[in-house]
């Protein structure tokens, strides 16, 4: 018997298990609705009022009509781009039923999660430094990161600087860390902890210091930091740039969401 693939194969197993994926989309909406929600709603949104698409959004319909949620999205929405997220909480056939009122899809992006027990501690690569975010330097450096990775406005980003420094205590407990190269930002990860979760956010390199481990170990200090507090469970989505990082630190699809632009 392997003992050791029969261990990976249980620890995927119970991360996929309905419970700790309803953990993870629920430490998802809990991330989001610190850019500007409300607690309670039966349709989570979050409004930062930033002109960027990610920054706004819908985050679960379960029991509304896709035109009833379309038409109180756009009001409460309105004036802002916005994404839809359509995950694992939602109601199966919800992005068919949106597609076919209007709705464009945008991108389909795996649910990934770990076993933080099993996460490796590794040396950074040669000439990176690994720094908690604690100073308002520090949050603007992460915020040109983020910035230039996500394709956010340049006019933009002091409101982003200004969401991240905002009180999110209702909704979870965030870490930001930023990685350093002769000591220019170059990279960021973020840890938010809610539902018993360490999510997983804003990882992002600079273009030009990609390929060379800088993002995984980012991602390694976030997963990590989340271990240090006593949690069990990492979660994040992943891009398609990031899907094979992601994998060779030890996380395994689990869901995905959809993104979608609005009708």
């Amino acid at each position: 018997m392997n003992l050791e693939a029969d261990k990976t194969s249980t620890a995927v197993a119970t991360l996929g298990k309905p419970a700790s994926i309803r953990a993870q989309t629920a430490n998802l909406r809990a991330y989001w609705l610190g850019w500007g929600g409300e607690i309670g709603t039966d349709l989570p949104v979050y409004r930062s009022g930033l002109r960027h698409p990610l920054l706004n959004g819908v985050l679960r319909v379960q029991h509304q009509s896709a035109e009833a949620a379309l038409a109180e999205a756009g009001r409460r929405l309105a004036g802002v781009p916005y994404v839809w997220w359509v995950g694992p909480d939602s109601r199966p056939g919800l992005a068919d039923e949106l597609v076919a009122l209007g709705a464009n899809r945008m991108s389909r992006l795996p649910l990934m999660a770990v076993d933080l027990a099993r996460v490796p501690a590794e040396e950074p690569p040669p000439g990176l430094t690994i720094r908690q975010v604690t100073s308002r330097a520090d949050l603007i450096d992460y915020a040109d990161v983020c910035a230039e990775a996500f394709a956010i406005p340049d006019d933009q980003i002091g409101g982003f600087v200004e969401a991240e420094a905002a009180d999110r205590s209702a909704y979870s407990y965030n870490v930001r860390f930023v990685g350093r190269v002769a000591g220019r930002a170059v990279a960021t990860s973020a840890l938010s902890i809610s539902h018993g979760v360490a999510g997983i956010y804003w990882v992002a390199t600079r273009a030009e210091h990609r390929g060379r481990g800088i993002g995984r170990a980012v991602t390694t200090a976030a997963l990590l930091a989340g271990r240090e507090r006593g949690l069990r469970i990492g979660t994040l989505q992943a891009s398609g740039l990031g899907e094979p990082v992601y994998r060779r630190i030890g996380f395994q699809t689990v869901g995905h969401c959809e993104h979608l632009s609005p009708a």
